[in-house]
């Protein structure tokens, strides 16, 4: 298999950044993976205000200059945790002979993006307004720039499951997302093309942040190659990092 020679590329989800890899990453790297964790603009260390990042070109941009300057031949296997999916979607769709395969934990898997109501009812949390702080930083009339989940429910919606004091390094780490731009995520092409990579879907029994109905509904839409489940809440990669890998490893 060559274990030294596979590049793992770790996208994060919405309000993450790379950060929350650290204990996946660890484990990979620790088997003789190679492995890059992004931050997406306006996400973990990145420097961009996320409220001033109004597409989803310009949000995904790092992910896609990643991928354009590898070494020519080189393939990568993408991870993306929640939103973190339609980011692998947009690079499967630019460099599909760049990816030998996708895993989705717990992420939106939907094949042209955030087309229609259905997709977006499918693909992105529904969050009461009463968790949520927004902050609308274009026109007063335009929607709101960047979503956040207000501290108190942190916890029971990404990592109810996970130790507390990764809730509590989370808490101290995650930023607003762009939510505005995150919505933009569409794409054009042909879903054929994009079954040349290998996708597994990683399912989270106990996810308060994308249910198991909304990563069922996208699963029965578009069937991966594989579907595996984890008895975890949104966050398996803080609650149970070392069946994630195990996951993972064996699906290669």
């Amino acid at each position: 298999m060559g274990m030294a020679k596979e590049h793992f590329v770790l996208v994060h989800g919405e309000g993450h950044g790379a950060w929350c890899w650290f204990k996946l990453r660890w484990l990979l790297e620790g088997s003789g993976y190679r492995v890059t964790c992004i931050d997406l603009a306006g996400g973990g260390v990145d420097p961009t205000d996320p409220n001033t990042v109004r597409s989803f070109k310009q949000y995904d941009k790092p992910l896609m200059d990643l991928i354009s300057t590898l070494p020519e031949g080189e393939k990568v296997i993408l991870v993306g945790h929640g939103a973190g999916g339609l980011s692998v979607i947009h690079a499967m769709h630019e460099f599909v002979d760049r990816i030998s395969q996708a895993f989705f934990v717990a992420a939106t898997m939907l094949p042209f993006g955030l087309q229609t109501d259905e997709d977006k009812k499918d693909g992105l949390p529904t969050l009461p307004e009463n968790e949520i702080e927004l902050t609308f930083g274009a026109a007063a009339d335009d929607p709101p720039t960047t979503v956040a989940l207000r501290l108190e429910f942190q916890r029971d919606r990404l990592s109810q499951q996970s130790p507390e004091e990764e809730s509590v390094l989370a808490s101290m780490l995650m930023r607003p997302w762009p939510a505005a731009a995150i919505s933009t995520a569409s794409f054009e092409g042909d879903d054929e093309r994009l079954n040349r990579v290998k996708r597994i879907f990683i399912k989270a029994e106990r996810d308060h942040m994308l249910n198991p109905e909304q990563q069922d509904s996208m699963i029965k839409k578009w069937p991966p190659s594989e579907v595996l489940v984890i008895d975890t809440d949104h966050s398996p990669f803080f609650s149970a990092p070392e069946q994630l890998f195990n996951l993972i490893a064996k699906s290669l």
